[in-house]
């Protein structure tokens, strides 16, 4: 544990810090919203909601936009009850491992992170009350972790997810124009596009070779409708798969770009789905 920094709020508490990484071989960054009640009551355990950031922003991303308060506002509306709120560093990996193996993301959060928090917070371990969700790349990562790990997650979403609908082969045509994207993307699926890693990190494949089992996930998803990248139409595309592959669903797409005023004007309806399946969950009414 390093750089121990609390954030005193009206009520709840801000912790972030840093996890010394053997997969990574580098500190990870993360910060911890607790709510008012974490130290009123020590023999409590919470439901967490992992929250993975955008690319280009880090783990203060949901701090610095004023998410904590919207999830306090929400509190005092008794429109969600309390849980823990984890955010992570994610750099620009999509929160998956590489294709050529040397950024291991995916492998850290599985074995290190959520052991850790699980070991160090009072969370609950059951399924249902564990989420995940993000906003762009880290949509992309949470829609993919809970797909491919549906045993973990209860309950997902994400907001202008950066589903890429582009095959490998178009993939590729783009890499080859160069650029900031391409070189980052090159970096995380691989120049040429690894077609294997690609496959087995898809959203898209991986909701269709576990469909058995997601169909017992919570899914959410919303995008702006002029979203800038396109991915308007690549969650419409995921919408129109989990409904033909029968798996219960919400999606909502509202006027907006890809842009911070989007995200924070409709966060707050992912608190409150996480928190429908959090109460359900424990027997709240």
């Amino acid at each position: 544990m390093l750089a121990f920094t609390p954030q005193a709020f009206a009520q709840g508490r801000i912790d972030c810090s840093s996890f010394s990484s053997h997969v990574l071989h580098r500190g990870v960054r993360y910060c911890v919203m607790l709510p008012s009640s974490y130290e009123k009551e020590p023999n409590k355990k919470y439901p967490v909601l992992y929250f993975l950031h955008g690319l280009g922003e880090n783990e203060q991303a949901l701090v610095r936009s004023g998410g904590w308060g919207l999830i306090e506002d929400l509190q005092r509306q008794h429109r969600v009850g309390d849980f823990l709120l984890i955010a992570p560093e994610g750099g620009g990996s999509f929160f998956i491992n590489s294709a050529d193996g040397r950024e291991r993301y995916s492998d850290f959060f599985l074995t290190e992170f959520l052991p850790y928090v699980e070991g160090h917070y009072r969370v609950t371990r059951e399924r249902n009350g564990r989420g995940i969700t993000g906003l762009s790349m880290g949509g992309y990562g949470a829609l993919r972790f809970a797909f491919a790990h549906p045993e973990l997650f209860g309950s997902v979403s994400a907001q202008s997810p950066a589903l890429i609908t582009e095959s490998p082969a178009e993939m590729n045509a783009d890499l080859r124009n160069g650029g900031p994207l391409a070189n980052l993307l090159g970096g995380v699926f691989g120049d040429p596009v690894n077609v294997v890693h690609w496959r087995q990190n898809s959203p898209f494949d991986l909701a269709r070779k576990n469909q058995i089992q997601i169909t017992h996930q919570a899914i959410y998803m919303n995008c702006g409708q002029q979203d800038e990248y396109g991915f308007a139409a690549a969650a419409s595309r995921m919408h129109k798969q989990l409904l033909a592959e029968g798996i219960q669903h919400e999606f909502d797409l509202y006027p907006g770009g890809h842009s911070g005023n989007y995200f924070l004007s409709h966060l707050g309806e992912t608190f409150e789905f996480h928190w429908r399946i959090f109460a359900r969950s424990a027997g709240v009414r």
